[in-house]
């Protein structure tokens, strides 16, 4: 594997060069980068041209002039010499990315709009992945159901709708109506009816089953959703929300017990005492941990308690959980990484009423990446759901894009496994059909889904120009618009070497991730 790794390394970083130099070239004649100067009507006309002549190299032709560029990235990896102007005259000893056409250093710039960019599109990525790929599954195996046609329809509405008109919608009717909503949160009879009836459909659609069945679901759901939200209303969860131990322990063990039909079955009595024990346990934590959550904590301690509470979940089921020991410690780590994320959670909502106040009753915020009335001195739990809210609409909007494809392709991918003759060899066996869809199909099924999200990858990291330029979010899409059109090629090249970089580090990780996925395919070979 060593081998392949180095050989694709090798490979990619050739045709790397190759695609920065073209871009480069073809960039640089494109446009006169003068041009705003030349139509100058100032009387220091021809020292702003030659200013800017000399500050970017511009009597340089621009194969030269991307040679000098790749030199100033290459000093990164030159050891340092005596020679204080480096290797070969131009090569320094750290990394020079150069100046925009403004004299600024490109280098801060484009670590900030990789920040912003990786906040913006990290968690969508994250989400879109992990629900596309069990819609799609349930999906797959509820074929021709009427659950399967409601998603199909949604995720073909959704694939086909453009970026910016899903963006103005959730701007609208989510933002706008929602902190509206927050003023007076009571809502209609009507409304909580209309609600709970399409929980209930939902749901229902979801669990499938005989009529009966089906109709124990849709009441079930219908009067659950309609009893929650009336007691929210009553208890004005909307302006003073929080979670609890109640709560905590609640999702836990749905979390758990969700882990635990997937892996073991709930017919495993160990896994279930264990997993749902330690769900319980996580729960009864929430108040101490809660003291040591103070306004005055540092950004490190929520990281370390989600890690603490995975990690002795896991060492408590892989010590505990006999014969099948791993499976148990898995199933702990995901309801003790539940666990931590919701006991974060639930301290983060806990200064939702003052951040609502700060905020003019507005929280829901529709442009920016911070809000500026907080400051660097508030709370990192201010600082939080500060980014909550400027993050929820632009990564829906990404979210709902990526989700449609990837659900369809899992569902796909899926069914054609499904008819594979080693599937059905499975089932004759005596398998269980969980352990025939967890443990053999899917792994199969993933491998052209890890092929779309490798290339997705790059193109939503580097194609978010829409959703930041609706929500005004200063991130690598704004800096890409604004350096293409002013050809300004230091921090457009920058954005390309990222773009490119991830781009081809991600299909390097596709390729690796077909090894695991199936073990029929050798990447020593």
């Amino acid at each position: 594997m060593l081998r392949f790794i180095a050989r694709r390394l090798i490979v990619s970083i050739f045709i790397l060069l190759g695609a920065l130099f073209i871009v480069y070239n073809l960039t640089a004649i494109s446009k006169d980068p003068l041009a705003d100067l030349m139509e100058s009507t100032a009387p220091n006309k021809a020292e702003l041209i030659q200013a800017r002549i000399d500050l970017l190299d511009l009597d340089v032709p621009p194969p030269a002039r991307f040679f000098m560029w790749l030199g100033g990235i290459l000093g990164f990896f030159v050891p340092r010499f005596d020679d204080p102007n480096g290797l070969f005259g131009f090569l320094g000893n750290h990394l020079d990315m150069g100046v925009n056409i403004q004299n600024q250093a490109v280098q801060p710039i484009l670590e900030y709009a990789v920040g912003q960019t990786l906040q913006l599109v990290g968690a969508a990525t994250l989400i879109a992945i992990v629900l596309g790929i069990t819609i799609g599954v349930t999906t797959a195996l509820r074929q021709y159901s009427g659950y399967d046609y409601s998603v199909t329809f949604l995720a073909f509405l959704t694939y086909s709708l453009p970026i910016f008109f899903i963006a103005v919608l959730l701007k609208q009717y989510v933002a706008i109506g929602f902190n509206d909503f927050l003023e007076h949160p009571e809502i209609p009879i009507g409304t909580l009816v209309v609600i709970g009836v399409v929980t209930g459909f939902i749901f229902a659609a979801i669990v499938g089953g005989e009529l009966k069945t089906r109709l124990i679901t849709f009441g079930a759901f219908a009067v659950g959703t309609i009893g929650i939200l009336l007691a929210m209303q009553y208890m004005d969860w909307f302006r003073n929300p929080g979670l609890g131990a109640v709560l905590i322990i609640l999702i836990s063990l749905i979390v758990g017990a969700i882990a635990s039909a997937l892996t073991v079955g709930l017919h495993h009595k160990r896994n279930l005492i264990m997993t749902l024990g330690y769900a319980v346990l996580g729960g009864a934590l929430w108040l101490p941990v809660n003291y040591l959550l103070g306004n005055d904590a540092e950004w490190w301690l929520p990281v370390l308690i989600v890690l603490a509470f995975t990690l002795l979940g896991y060492v408590i089921g892989y010590f505990g959980g006999g014969i099948e020991k791993k499976a148990i410690a898995k199933n702990m780590a995901i309801v003790g990484f539940t666990v931590g994320v919701l006991i974060i959670v639930d301290r983060v909502m806990q200064v939702f009423n003052g951040y609502y106040e700060q905020t003019g009753g507005r929280p829901i915020a529709t442009v920016g990446a911070q809000s500026p009335q907080l400051g660097d001195s508030a709370s990192i739990w201010l600082q939080m759901l500060d980014g909550f809210t400027h993050l929820a609409l632009p990564t829906v909007s990404i979210m709902l894009i990526s989700l449609a494809s990837y659900s369809r392709y899992s569902r796909a991918s899926l069914l054609e496994v499904m008819n594979q003759d080693y599937i059905r060899t499975a089932r004759a066996k005596g398998l269980a059909e969980r352990t025939v869809v967890m443990r053999h199909a899917l792994r199969n099924a993933l491998i052209p889904v890890t092929t779309i999200v490798a290339a997705d990858v790059g193109a939503i990291i580097g194609g978010a120009i829409v959703t930041e330029e609706i929500f005004a979010w200063k991130a690598m899409g704004n800096l890409f618009s604004h350096s293409l059109s002013t050809v300004d090629l230091n921090p457009l090249m920058g954005y390309i070497l990222v773009t490119a970089s991830i781009t081809v580090l991600f299909n390097l990780i596709a390729d690796i991730l077909y090894s695991f996925l199936d073990p029929r395919i050798r990447l020593g070979e």
